[in-house]
């Protein structure tokens, strides 16, 4: 546990090596990436860590902002006594916190891979930025009153991971499970950074805008179950989009689902050191 901006952050840095961040999608702890790690940690020192309110962090003070989590990121690695160049991957949500520390910190970036990344596509929201944090601030007052984080805790990842994985296998164990989503903090944390999701792709916009992303290697990993459903056939098109936009490698992995570090872990570690595991 580190103290990042003052809060009790859990930080894992594990391996040697070049330095790469793992950072996940809307309320994923640390432990959706342990697949992952083994096979990067004999090439890179691999740092993860719980944004506040996730996993073991404590609970948030601010409201999420993109360049609010990528001065997280640098601090982070501050407090580990990290000071170089690093390579960071953002999952899901984090896509758009990856982007925004690439962008913000260029002296600080060796390179990005965005693994089904979000997406800009809707515009800003048409309710007040105040009145969707109020209400979401109230519906997880509601139900933490009523004891539904403890009571839900497991039924709503397991769900979680049967419809974004091909596998539909979770392997963390139930006990960590209820630990980490049975409380009133993660709950909190998800229904905030879901209520200011388009602010995020309002603020990435205005990113791109002013913000040149530094000559790097950009790489957009996608996942496609292989289902040619509209929806799945869409969102492929919308990473291909992405990574030409960004002037990335595009890379698909298939057949896997949105959680793609579950389905597919040596994609992710492929993706992060090159065409084939040394």
């Amino acid at each position: 546990m580190l103290r990042i901006d003052g809060l009790p952050t859990h930080v894992l840095c594990e391996g040697s090596g070049p330095v790469t961040v793992l950072t996940g999608g809307l309320g994923s702890p640390w432990f959706d990436w342990d697949e992952v790690v083994p096979l990067l940690a004999p090439y890179r020192t691999v740092v993860r860590f719980d944004r506040p309110g996730l996993g073991l962090s404590a609970p948030a003070v601010r409201v999420p902002t993109a360049a609010g989590e990528a001065a997280r990121i640098r601090h982070v690695l501050a407090a580990l006594g990290l000071t170089g160049r690093c390579e960071i991957v953002g999952h899901s949500l984090a896509g758009f916190h990856a982007e925004a520390f690439a962008r913000l910190h260029p002296e600080r970036t060796a390179g990005l891979v965005l693994v089904e990344s979000s997406v800009v596509e809707d515009g800003p929201s048409p309710f007040p930025a105040g009145l969707r944090i109020g209400a979401a601030r109230a519906l997880g007052a509601a139900l933490s009153a009523a004891g539904l984080p403890r009571l839900l805790a497991g039924t709503a990842r397991r769900l979680t991971v049967r419809t974004a994985t091909v596998r539909h296998h979770d392997p963390v164990p139930d006990k960590l499970v209820r630990r980490c989503y049975g409380t009133s903090r993660t709950l909190h944390t998800v229904l905030l950074e879901n209520a200011t999701y388009r602010d995020l792709v309002t603020e990435t916009v205005a990113l791109r805008a002013r913000h040149p992303l530094p000559p790097v290697p950009v790489t957009v990993l996608a996942a496609y179950d292989a289902s040619e459903s509209p929806h799945e056939l869409r969102w492929l098109d919308q990473q291909r989009r992405l990574a030409a936009l960004l002037g990335a490698e595009f890379r698909l992995s298939a057949p896997a689902g949105h959680q793609l570090m579950l389905d597919d872990p040596a994609a992710v570690a492929r993706a992060v050191l090159g065409r084939g595991l040394p």
